[in-house]
């Protein structure tokens, strides 16, 4: 691939206020470009949505007390020791709280969560409307800009001298740099496009015009080797850039980051993923669908679009999650990778970020039946109702149980994205194009779209109940399409209530129920998709998972052998979840000898303990209980069944 530019624009490019951006749930006016011109419904933005009381709202409650709980002055040590810049000096030490695990100064992935935590706080300023997460994240972007001041290197910033940079255009050994310091642009820019930070903008733009002007000198042989190391999604952010600003620049940097090696073959429908770094692979395909947003381009579209298809139709379990070890698999083996490390959290980020891309290209509702499935089975359950702390892995081991991270001394990737996880869960309940709204997700909500002078207020149990109630309020009588997703799971039907009176429903499951008529003030719509007991469908074994509706109900096993704390109890052992002994009793398996028998034949519910069920005495086995894998946490588990 051959990168010129044409005409590069100068800094201090003017930004449009009319602009559109498909960009989820961003404000509007932010954008110089418009991404819009190829998509069919949009996202609205995260400030006009507000979650009403649910699961949902409390694990945002319990990440927000996380992330104001830690220090400012901690988050900015490892950027202000590379820079020569202290603070809390007394008596000539330094007294700032250090952060551990991967925050750790002799860890080379520092500085990651600093990109996370800007993102999380904007994205919790946007759903909340609360000041005090952007009165923390402005105290932030302060310290890094004196940071980059002091730097005085071309506009770079970061938490480790740019000798790591160089030594991963070098190929020599070293952990992930520009990965690092994507979550710094994504964050940064977050800032700007939820929080208005135009310092933010500042920052992020002289870090930009840095990596342009290291990354123009390098030849063609040392981008390849470059490109071998995990770099995240910098071709996402430097096309994101690109859109808020218009300059050249960054649109051949966001080129630049096209890893032929790995995309190549998906251009030509080939599954290379066996055996590949799976959280590697998914941003470079962020990347180009959002290339494909601005510039347009056939591969743009179908790279993605074939990868997306291939995993989650081959190489992803149940729960929506992917990977063992980190690592794709060979096609539909998932029964061969039952481990204490499989679903990764930072590859279900991912693949739900890329899966609202893809929606709103075209508004397919198997991106949407997706979402739903990973955000309920694996994102709502990552994180620990009591601690709030989040899980690194979702383990398919029989008999393991989900390990939580530590307030101060894990930052793992996936404490990260978990920082982001658990506070934009309004981004995809509702979409819209010029005149219809798109109910996606059943999720206790609000949402006022101010253009048309209507409040959609959605109150549901689900999946608890099998019914959601939406009111419609409207300044005046409104000609509006109102879209509810009818998922691919509910194959007993759906009722449909307007105003009380049941109307008919001519769609099918996995499209779209449309109720496109005139809406009045307090109209009301009620949607019931009874839910049935069934196995999961995935692989090509005898081994499936028991599924409520969209949920996936997980065997409760007891605490038999965790008395012992936790590996990362002690901050020492930060980096060793590798080395965690689940310790499983030898009692623990995972058969089940009710293969072909009517589920009410050996499995009952549980009167008034919501989403419970029992089984009845099989053979020699024990009576089992089942709970949805999202509820059960500090205690052993199973998915996966042997089925006799």
């Amino acid at each position: 691939m051959k990168f010129t530019i044409t005409a590069v624009m100068l800094l201090g490019v003017v930004i449009a206020s009319t602009a559109q951006s498909h960009y989820p749930g961003q404000h509007k006016g932010k954008f110089t470009l418009d991404d819009s011109k190829s998509i069919k419904v949009a996202a609205f933005d995260l400030k006009d949505i507000t979650l009403l009381d649910s699961r949902f709202k409390d694990n945002m409650l319990r990440e927000s007390n996380w992330i104001l709980s830690l220090k400012v002055n901690s988050l900015l040590h490892s950027f202000r020791t590379s820079a020569g810049v202290y603070s809390g000096v007394e008596g000539g030490y330094d007294t700032t709280e250090k952060l551990g695990g991967w925050e750790s100064l002799d860890c080379e992935l520092r500085g990651h969560s600093m990109g996370h935590i800007l993102s999380g706080l904007s994205l919790l300023y946007a759903s909340t409307k609360d000041k005090v997460y952007k009165e923390k994240a402005d105290s932030l972007v302060v310290g890094l800009a004196e940071v980059q001041k002091t730097l005085k290197q071309n506009g770079y910033l970061g938490a480790y001298p740019q000798n790591l940079i160089d030594r991963n255009i070098a190929g020599q050994r070293v952990w992930a740099p520009w990965y690092t310091l994507h979550k710094l642009y994504a964050g940064l820019m977050d800032q700007y496009l939820y929080a208005d930070n135009k310092l933010a903008l500042e920052v992020v733009i002289g870090m930009s015009n840095w990596a342009y002007d290291k990354l123009i000198k390098v030849t063609p042989e040392q981008r390849t080797i470059m490109l071998k190391n995990e770099f995240g999604g910098m071709n996402d952010s430097f096309y994101t850039l690109y859109a808020i600003t218009g300059n050249e620049k960054y649109k051949w940097l966001g080129a630049f980051f096209y890893h032929n090696e790995s995309l190549d073959p998906l251009k030509k429908n080939e599954d290379n993923l066996n055996k590949k770094h799976a959280n590697t692979y998914i941003p470079k395909l962020i990347g180009l669908v959002r290339d494909y947003e601005l510039e347009g381009g056939t591969d743009n579209k179908s790279i993605p679009e074939f990868f997306w298809n291939t995993v989650v139709d081959h190489h992803s379990f149940v729960t929506g999650s992917n990977s063992d070890k980190e690592k794709f698999f060979k096609a539909d083996e998932q029964e061969q990778h039952l481990t204490g490390y499989t679903g990764e959290s930072c590859n279900v980020y991912n693949m739900l970020k890329l899966s609202k891309h893809l929606y709103g290209l075209e508004g397919n509702v198997k991106y949407m039946d997706f979402y739903e499935k990973a955000l309920y089975n694996h994102i709502l359950g990552q994180q620990d109702p009591q601690s709030g702390m989040v899980a690194y892995f979702l383990p398919m081991l029989p008999g393991a149980h989900k390990v939580y991270s530590t307030p101060t001394h894990s930052f793992w990737c996936c404490v990260g994205t978990g920082f982001e996880n658990q506070a934009k869960y309004g981004e995809t309940i509702y979409y819209h194009n010029d005149k219809d709204i798109y109910v996606n997700l059943f999720i206790p909500s609000e949402l006022k779209w101010k253009e048309k002078g209507l409040t959609l207020k959605q109150e549901t149990k689900y999946p608890y109940e099998e019914s959601t109630q939406l009111t419609v309020s409207v300044d005046s009588p409104l000609t509006m399409g109102l879209n509810i997703r009818y998922p691919s799971w509910a194959t007993s039907g759906v009722v449909v209530k307007v105003n009380g009176k049941k109307i008919k429903v001519k769609a099918a499951k996995g499209s779209y129920i449309n109720l496109d008529r005139i809406w009045r003030n307090e109209d009301k719509i009620e949607i019931t998709f009874p839910m049935e007991l069934h196995w999961s469908s995935e692989g090509n074994s005898n081994m499936k998972a028991l599924m409520y509706g969209p949920v996936v109900m997980a065997a409760k096993l007891g605490t038999k052998g965790m008395e012992k704390p936790a590996p990362f109890s002690n901050p020492a052992l930060h980096n060793d979840y590798y080395t965690y002994d689940f310790a499983v009793p030898g009692t623990i398996n995972n058969e089940l000898e009710v293969k072909g028998r009517q589920f009410d034949k050996w499995l009952k519910r549980v009167p008034k303990e919501p989403l419970t069920f029992k089984s009845i005495k099989v053979g020699d086995k024990e009576e089992l209980t089942f709970v949805p894998l999202f509820d059960l946490h500090r205690e052993r588990y199973n998915i996966y069944w042997n089925l006799k």
